[in-house]
């Protein structure tokens, strides 16, 4: 057996103490290396939480403005539509504010009371083109406001005079001093009249 003198034990020692050293720093090493990959794992697992969660948001948003949009299209749809409905319901009613007044003056003319022959024919011409012209309002929706005898109604009617009548009740249309108008649905013309007080 070869003895080995103190230097070769010192130096033993010290490899033995420098491999334990140097195995403890190894192992330590590795369980650094371990944390820092199981934080950048968890690091890297946040942050692609947080993108997920700003891609969720994007989405979001993204869909709330195409919601948005849609329904400003649709409400411009249905907004033209009825303009376009309404524009052909009531295409003719510029026509039929112009031609009231000579409708008025027919009326006027027709009230007179012929007294010769010459008279009575233009009267019965005169007839002829009133109700072809009344035809024609009346197939384009042009329908005169019933008046007397109804209640008063300001949508309908206007109100130029009060009168005391014990024939009719009270707020009561008594006589109609103008005709008035509707185009379908809608007053092109109030009716003026005098209602009962």
């Amino acid at each position: 057996m070869v003895e080995k003198n103190d230097n070769q034990v010192h130096e033993e020692t010290i490899e033995a103490d420098d491999q334990e050293q140097t195995e403890s720093e190894e192992v330590e090493q590795e369980f650094i290396d371990e944390r820092v990959e199981a934080d950048s794992h968890h690091e890297s697992e946040e942050g692609s939480s947080n993108e997920v969660a700003e891609i969720e948001q994007k989405l979001q948003e993204t869909s709330n403005r195409l919601l948005r949009v849609q329904a400003d299209y649709d409400n411009f749809r249905r907004r033209t539509k009825q303009e376009k409905e309404s524009e052909a319901k009531y295409r003719s009613q510029r026509l039929a504010e112009e031609l009231l007044p000579a409708v008025d003056n027919f009326e006027r003319g027709l009230s007179i009371h012929p007294e010769n022959e010459e008279t009575k024919s233009l009267l019965q011409g005169m007839e002829m083109v009133y109700r072809q012209l009344k035809e024609a309002l009346e197939k384009e929706g042009v329908m005169p406001i019933k008046t007397v005898g109804e209640p008063f109604d300001p949508q309908l009617h206007q109100a130029v005079m009060q009168v005391e009548s014990d024939e009719y009740d009270s707020n009561i249309v008594v006589e109609e001093l103008q005709k008035g108008y509707m185009l379908k649905d809608r007053v092109i013309r109030p009716a003026m009249v005098k209602v009962n007080a």
